[in-house]
Formats: structure tokens, sequence, C-alpha cells
């Protein structure tokens, strides 16, 4: 889906465009046959082309509606069995001969939305979630839904038909002590994170992509479609419509929604380019439109919970959202959250996709502290659906991520932004074998402060949103009490089928097939077309012109989707601004200052605790704290060096440390304590450490992790530095140590370091300077670099005790 782009790539797009477009010359008369012959074939093969789509819509029909996956697949477990039936269902998917799995790699489970169309987008390419995560090795699964839910099914019945689901995932494979990876595309992402919420024990890390959770968030121009429920009223509207459809809301109604954000794709560009290019164009239209015109229905129930919880009243990041009768509270999350979010993607924009962060946490401390990991990637460019699609633009974030599960778990606490570097064109790095491929990964620590800069014009509307809430719910009693009974007694089933079939978005795919009256005309004349195609060159002045003229139709349809989305954002501010409604239905306090004030508090205890603790431990302890302080001094943990330490912890460090050492745990657990008290945790290594020996060996050992031996002659050895000055130690000691210990490390031979070739120069990873909003603050100065920059003497060591 074609999606607007932003400030910076429109800039850079005006600056790469000709002041002035070439003239075209006047054709010859043969110039002009040649062109109305090809524009008469393409025309031939293109109507030919979408009785094709016609054809594929009905057969997809008589076959019951499956899933669109390029995987062969079994049926796990099907949700209509069960004692709450619904109509979702579990499947195996089936690798190719050359994508082995391995037994002792976790399963993996792939959700996709339910947002009106069909399943299937997850798994839609071989380079898509499923296709790399099946190249890792990994077993797949895949939860499926029919076209037709079951009479009374809810959100709550999916959830529990789901963790069933999950559980049986776990039951197959005892060999594999992990938990399954989950990831939820769009509408299933905050689906899974609901599902988390309520059965963390149930889940390895969470992947969340492109999913909308803070549905207020966004701007006026990034996704206007938040503003559309203030102009329906509310979700009385969806009740409604659920109500005439005798409890059967129609998902076409979504797609209608989704497709009303760019009326140029919708009405022009996609038909266009399939007119322009059919003879390469045909195959992927009719492959994208099989999945693209798949309708699906959900019950009255569930579309009411979807909007009034979630679209309108934004209840899920705050923990307001009920199942049954417990709230579902996100922080009760304890697996990594991944979220992966574009800056091409028009429904859900970073903003919607990251702001439940702070309304949920209010500090970026308190995650730490509760000892919770959550992991965001940003994408510039691509759009909703190609985030999950995968294919060439996002390959290398689902291949990394995929490949990155390792270390994604035995990352400490805290708030992060994932970052690919390319290798490419740069010279070989130290440990760079334990990073295959093309990419180098580092987790740089973020703070909400660099959560609220995505936000391109601040948060303060959002509390309009927080009057449109009231409104709807006020509008939603009014029809249930006195307009619901009488919609419900005049529908019914018979009917509600019938106004589905007679759907626009279906009728104009069942309608043009072979089944219209022009259709062997059409196919006569597209057989006549290929067997006798005659093109003419790109650079034909009539087909310059005809470019230049669908270019203009596209940008007169922009134009009119610019003036309307103005249209209804001015509407909104002014019937719900604090001029209008908002000054009769008061906001209420924003969830960020709520969670804000309840962060602190908890900090303060988290604080009481850890200061209780403070002294406690040894070796193994001290080693995780230094390394811990010195990253966060680094402001970011390096893939490379979380695997390096795994190796490390192979070999024999201290008389305390057994091969039974849970090192990743004891990370978490110092992360959490020097989250609350950072200078504390830094001044108390002298009674970890109560020797000299010990103390050069744990300091050796973090070094080694850092990667900053065999000099100290490095920026980022200003932790180490400092401690060997505060702890007494000989700072040629440390390095020697550090030295034997990774030289004791079984490492493939060392080539000579040359540089690497540039990538194509579509791998190349985009400067972070193209992103609107990616202004990048450095991380939050806490107390651990205050200490670090201390002198190394000892009245400096007493002025941190005094600290």
């Amino acid at each position: 889906m074609a999606t607007r782009k932003t400030p910076a790539a429109t800039q850079k797009d005006a600056a790469a465009t000709p002041q002035a477009a070439p003239v075209v010359g006047m054709p010859q008369l043969g110039d002009v046959n040649a062109y109305l012959t090809d524009a008469m074939q393409r025309t031939y093969l293109f109507l030919d082309t979408l009785l094709d789509r016609g054809n594929n819509y009905l057969e997809h029909l008589d076959q019951g509606t499956p899933p669109l996956l390029k995987f062969e697949h079994e049926v796990v477990m099907d949700g209509h069995d069960l004692p709450n039936p619904c109509n979702y269902a579990l499947l195996r998917l089936q690798p190719p001969a050359s994508m082995p799995v391995k037994p002792e790699a976790r399963p993996v489970v792939v959700v996709d939305p339910r947002a009106g169309h069909g399943p299937g987008i997850g798994g839609f390419k071989f380079d898509s979630e499923v296709g790399m995560a099946m190249r890792a090795g990994h077993t797949v699964y895949f939860v499926t839904f029919r076209p037709e839910p079951e009479d009374g099914q809810t959100l709550l019945t999916v959830m529990d038909t789901e963790a069933l689901f999950i559980e049986e995932i776990i039951k197959r494979h005892p060999q594999c002590p992990a938990k399954p990876v989950v990831i939820g595309n769009c509408q299933a992402g905050w689906a899974m994170m609901a599902l988390n919420a309520r059965r963390p024990e149930l889940f390895g890390p969470l992947m969340i992509v492109g999913a909308p959770v803070s549905y207020w968030a966004g701007s006026s121009t990034l996704n206007p479609m938040r503003y559309s429920g203030a102009s329906l009223g509310g979700s009385w509207l969806a009740s409604m419509t659920s109500d005439l459809g005798a409890d059967r809301f129609d998902g076409a109604h979504l797609v209608e929604n989704f497709e009303k954000l760019n009326p140029a794709n919708t009405l022009w560009n996609k038909y266009y380019n399939l007119w322009a290019g059919v003879d390469t164009e045909a195959e992927r239209f009719l492959e994208f439109e099989r999945w693209w015109g798949g309708y699906f229905r959900m019950t009255g129930s569930e579309i009411e919970s979807i909007v009034e919880n979630l679209f309108v009243g934004n209840k899920l990041a705050r923990g307001t959202m009920m199942a049954g009768d417990k709230a579902i509270d996100l922080r009760n999350i304890t697996s990594p959250i991944v979220v992966f979010a574009s800056w091409g993607d028009n429904i859900t924009p970073p903003p919607q996709a990251l702001n439940w962060i702070i309304d949920t946490w209010g500090d970026e401390r308190a995650i730490a502290a509760a000892g919770r990991t959550i992991i965001y990637v940003l994408h510039e460019s691509v759009g909703h659906l190609g985030i999950f699609v995968g294919g060439s633009i996002a390959l290398k974030e689902h291949d990394q991520l995929v490949t990155s599960l390792d270390v994604i778990e035995s990352l400490p606490p805290g708030l992060y932004e994932m970052k690919l570097e390319a290798k490419a064109g740069k010279d070989e790095q130290r440990w760079d074998q334990l990073e295959p491929g093309d990419y180098t990964v580092h987790y740089q620590h973020r703070t909400m402060d660099d959560i609220r800069k995505i936000n391109p014009e601040g948060r303060e509307e959002e509390e309009m949103f927080s009057t449109i809430a009231q409104w709807s719910e006020f509008n939603a009693n009014l029809y249930k009490t006195y307009v619901r009974p009488w919609v419900k007694m005049s529908a019914t089933r018979e009917m509600a089928n019938a106004m589905v079939k007679m759907n626009p978005l279906r009728m104009q795919r069942q309608m043009f097939s072979d089944s219209f009256f022009m259709a062997p005309f059409i196919r006569q004349k597209a057989a006549e077309a290929r067997a006798e195609r005659a093109t003419v060159p790109e650079d034909h002045p009539l087909k310059q012109l005809e470019k230049k003229m669908a270019q203009q139709i596209t940008d007169e349809l922009n134009q009119y989707r610019d003036r309307r989305d103005e249209r209804t954002v001015k509407m909104t501010r002014q019937l719900f601004g604090p001029k209008g409604m908002g000054a009769w239905l008061k906001p209420h306090e924003p969830d960020a200052v709520v969670a804000h004030e309840r962060a602190l508090r908890e900090l303060e205890v988290y604080r009481e605790k850890a200061l209780a603790h403070i002294a406690e431990g040894g070796f193994a302890e001290a080693v995780c704290r230094i390394v811990v302080s010195g990253m966060i001094s680094i402001g970011a943990f390096e893939r490379r060096s979380l695997r390096l330490a795994r190796l490390l912890a192979q070999l024999p460090m201290h008389a305390s440390v057994s091969p039974k050492t849970n090192w990743v745990q004891l990370l978490k657990d110092q992360a959490r304590l020097t989250a609350v008290a950072p200078v504390e945790a830094l001044n108390a290594l002298e009674q970890l450490l109560p020797d000299t020996a010990t103390r050069e060996r744990a300091l050796a050992v973090s070094a080694a992790v850092m990667m900053i031996e065999p000099t100290l002659a490095n920026p980022r050895s200003e932790i180490i530095e400092f401690l060997i000055g505060t702890l007494g130690v000989d700072p040629q000691r440390v390095i020697g140590l550090a030295r034997k210990l990774t030289d004791a490390l079984e490492k493939p031979d060392v080539k000579p370091v040359v540089p690497r070739k540039p990538a194509a120069k579509k791998a190349a990873v985009k400067p972070a300077a193209a992103k609107p909003a990616a202004v990048k603050s450095a991380p939050k100065t806490t107390a651990v670099k205050k200490a670090a920059a201390k002198p190394k003497t000892a009245k400096g060591k007493a002025t941190a005790k005094a600290a």
C-alpha cells in the first residue's frame, strides 16, 4: 500500500527532480500507430487480468477461503472442536527440504491479523517472518481463522483458545526448555500483548509488528484515521452495523476504511501500474488481490469490544481494558517485547506503536527495576503491509530479529532501540565471527524522552481524544438502550448475508469474472495481444506523455485526500477541543502523567529494597555489576559483547564460580539494582571483592566482555579506568589477565583485515537524519556516568561514598 512520505524523503525527492520536465517532441504518424497498438494490447491484457482476479475470488470462496500461505501445513488444533468454540485454528507449517528443522531450536508462532482480511499475510512470501524463522531452523506454527465466526464468540473466547494453542505447542517440544517466540502482526500484536499480560508463563520473546497499541497517538499528518472516530460519533455505528448484520460485522467495512486512506492508490495507481506494466505486473497484482479481496466477518461482540476498548477508548495501554472481571495490565508481561514499526506506515505510525511504553511505565528506570526488557526497531520507509510481508525492503530487520533471539533474552532489563549497521565498506571488527552476516547489531539505551520525540506534534492533542471517548460512550449507551432492540428485531441472518454479497468490494470481483457477458471477447483479444505483442520503448514520446498525465491524476487525488483530511482534523478540533465539547466533557488526566507518578512511587520502594541488599554477593555479582555500569556509560550493548560473554563464562574464572552459575539471571538482577542505586552499586564493589587478586580478576573479565582489552586507550574504558583507581589495583595486571582470558578462547584463524566491498545500494542503511523525528538525545545522565568521571584517588572514592 502506498504511504505518505516523511518530510526528509520529500525533500530528497524534490532535490532529485529536474526543475523543468523534458519537452515531448511532436510524434510522427508511425509513432502514434505503434503507441496505439501497444496501448490497445495492454488494455486487453489488463481486462484479462481483472477477469482472472474475479475467477480467483470465486475459486477462493469455493475452496472455503483457506489461508494463503506459501508453505504446506497440517492442522494441529481446531477451535471449532473446543468446549467454547471459535473460528481459530493452529497450523504447523512444513518447511521445504532446503530448510531443515533444528530440534533444539525453540518454536516460533506467527499470529496473523483479523482486521477484515483473511489470514496468510505473515507467510505470504518466502522472504517473510515465516521464511526467516524457517531458515534459522525453527519449527513454525501459524494461527489462522475461518471467514465466519462461531455464534457467541468473543475476544475473551479467542484469547483463551490462543492460550490453549501455545500450551499445545509447549507440550510438543519437551526437549526445548525455552518458551515459544510469538509474533503478532497488526491487530494480532495487541491481542498477543493482552494474552501475554494474562498468561505470562506461556511466552518467550514477543514481537509485535505494525501493531497499534496507543490509538490516540500520532499527528494530523501521520495518521489522520484517528480523527474518523470523532466524525462518526464514536463506537455506536459499529454496533449498529453488526446488529444490522444479525450479530455479524463485515470485514469489508474495515478494508474500505483502509482504502480511503489513500484514494490515489485505491482508485488509480494500482490499476494504472497494472495497465502500464501488464507484461510483468499481472502475477504480482493477482497474488496480492487474492489476499486483499478475502473479506472475513466478526461477531458483534468482537467488533464492539475492539472499537470501545481500543479504537476509541484506548484502554489497553492504561490498564483499564477488562478480561472478565480482571483488568489487563501490560506491566505483567515478563518476557522481552520487541516492537517493529516504520515511518512509512500510515496505519500504525511509530507513535501509535510505541507511546504505550510511556503510558504503561512512565519512566525507563521503572522498566529496568521491574526486570522487564523492551526493544524497538524503526524502519525508514516500509509500508504497513510490507512490514510483515517482508520482501527485500524489510528483509534485514526480520532476519536480524530472528537471529538475535539469543541476545534479546540475555539483555539486561531496560528500554532499548535496536540499531543495524551494514558491515560493507568497513574494516573487519574484533570478534566479528560472533556476528555472522552482513550487519552488526547494537542495542542503544533509550529514555521516555526519546520516545516522546517521535511524536511530531507532541501529545497535547491526545487530551481531545479523551473527550471524544466520553462522547462515544454517551452515544453508545443511547443507542444500546433505545435503538438496538428495534434493530435486532428487524434484522435477519438471510438479509445480512444478502447485504454482504452486495457489498461493492465483493461485487466488483464476482461480476467481472468469466461470468461477465463480454468475457469470451476479452479472452480472445487478450490471446491475440499476447501472440502479436508489440511494445514501445519507455522513451517513446507518447509513453512519456502518458506517464506525465498519470502523475497529474495521482497528484490531484493526493491533493483531494489532503484537503479532506484537513477538513476532518479542523472539524474535530473545533467540536471536541477546549472551546467545544472539551469544555463540557473535561479530558481525564493524561495516562503518561498517571504512569509517571506511579513509577516514582514504585522506584522509591525498589530503591529501599536494593539498598538493603547492595553489598550481597561475590565475584560473579561484581562482574555483572561492572559490565552493566560500563555498558550504560557507553550507551549501548553490542550483540558481539553478549555472545563473547557466553564464551568467557565457560572458562575458569574464580573459585566461587561454577558451571551452574546463571550469568544471565545475575546480569538481570544486577541491572535492576543498578537502575535504582547506581552510585551505591559501584561503591559496594569493595565489599563484594575483598582482596586485590579478586578485584583484578573481576575487572579483567569485565574488560574482556566489553571488548576493551588489550588497551585502555579506548573511550569505552571509562568505568574500568575509574574502578582501577578506586579499587587500588594494577592496570597492567588487569589488562594482562584480560588478554589471557580472550587468548584462551578457541577462535577461528584470523584473516588479514581487508575493507569489505560496498554493498548493493538497497542493502545500505540510511542515515538516521532521514527520519523527521529521530533526533537522538544522549541517554539521560546517570549517577554511574558521574561516578565514572571522578578522579582516581582516595578522595574521589570517599566523595562517591558520601553521595
